[in-house]
């Protein structure tokens, strides 16, 4: 018997725990993999709490669908420990990224590729059991990824952060060919997407952040210019700068983050929003046609965009963001960090040290 170690949600808002039990036989096509690395992610936040905040004091209750206690977390990296008998591909021994954002296989959504907005999803550490522990079960080998030569923590990162910054900077290609994109927001999101932006688009982004910390890493990391939105100057004077811009990433997903970002855009410009710190937005009707201005949404990214992100990482042309590890045990120690803000780059679990 393998025994599984889980750091696990036991009541909504409340801290994480260890609880350990017999770690699954994987049946069929399902694998056994052993954890590595898992990132920690501000929707781990959300998921804890129970909520989404959605403002003007409203909420969009997560509480359902999943049995307590639960494993959060889904940037997970590992090694193929055991695998079911239908489970080819799948070699013993094997490191490997998890694609976490797997679907039911059948709607319109899944046969089209896009698993990531399945209506009836099975996302690892979502809706199932995910990373925040020893082991993790996979349904099926094609979620596995190899990622040699990255180091596994970094690889974790890439199945979320990297996954979702680069889905977005996908949709932002053409916008990329006429100038500088904005990326709003320096979180583990937003570093990833200066990476990806920076090896895939021939000019370097503008980035904003409240934090100088991260402006200054971000600078460090190759960013033409960092801005504060907080500063009443800074979008006139990224205007001055740059004439406004066709493209920008919203990284954070507040109504002040989206107002920056439609602010400094010129006609056709387009804004693609992927963070969810909650709020409300507004702008008058009229100036979306008459700005020609497109507002789109993305949830993280399809297997297809995965694999393809990560096979342009392993060119080794990606610069890696910053990252810091914590032991297993220490997985609501990096929550209460994550979620006041002492965090540049990305925190990731060690899932091998569990003390």
């Amino acid at each position: 018997m393998t025994q599984m170690h889980r750091q696990s949600l036991t009541a909504y808002g409340a801290s994480l725990c260890e609880t350990v039990v017999e770690a699954p036989q994987p049946r069929g096509s399902e694998v056994l993999l052993r954890i590595a690395r898992c990132g920690v992610c501000h929707s781990d936040l959300h998921m804890q709490d129970g909520y989404f905040k959605l403002g003007a004091d409203k909420n969009l209750d997560v509480r359902g669908g999943r049995t307590l206690p639960f494993t959060l977390g889904h940037e997970i990296a590992g090694t193929v420990e055991r695998a079911g008998p239908e489970a080819a591909g799948a070699a013993i021994g094997s490191h490997v990224a998890v694609y976490p954002w797997i679907g039911c296989g059948t709607c319109a959504a899944c046969v089209a590729g896009e698993e990531n907005i399945c209506a009836a999803p099975r996302h690892l550490g979502i809706t199932v059991d995910g990373g925040f522990a020893s082991h993790v079960l996979v349904p099926h080998p094609r979620y596995l990824l190899d990622y040699a030569p990255l180091p596994a923590a970094l690889a974790g990162a890439f199945m979320c952060s990297g996954l979702t910054a680069y889905a977005a900077l996908k949709r932002l290609s053409a916008q990329a060919a006429r100038g500088p994109l904005l990326l709003v927001g320096l979180g583990g999101v937003g570093m990833m997407g200066l990476s990806l932006a920076r090896a895939m688009f021939a000019h370097a982004p503008v980035v904003t952040d409240i934090d100088a910390a991260k402006r200054e890493a971000a600078l460090k990391a190759g960013a033409a210019a960092a801005y504060d939105p907080a500063d009443t100057s800074a979008r006139k004077a990224l205007l001055a700068a740059t004439g406004g811009v066709y493209g920008a990433c919203d990284f954070v997903g507040s109504d002040q983050s989206l107002a920056f970002a439609t602010g400094v855009l010129v006609k056709g410009g387009k804004v693609v929003v992927t963070g969810l710190l909650g709020g409300t937005f507004s702008t008058p009707i009229a100036m979306i046609p008459l700005k020609a201005m497109t507002i789109e949404g993305t949830m993280t990214g399809t297997l297809a965009e995965a694999r393809e992100m990560l096979a342009l990482a392993r060119t080794g042309i990606v610069s890696a963001i910053p990252f810091s590890e914590r032991p297993l045990s220490q997985a609501q120690a990096a929550l209460d960090d994550l979620r006041a803000g002492r965090v540049v780059g990305r925190l990731v679990l060690n899932c091998e040290e569990n003390g």
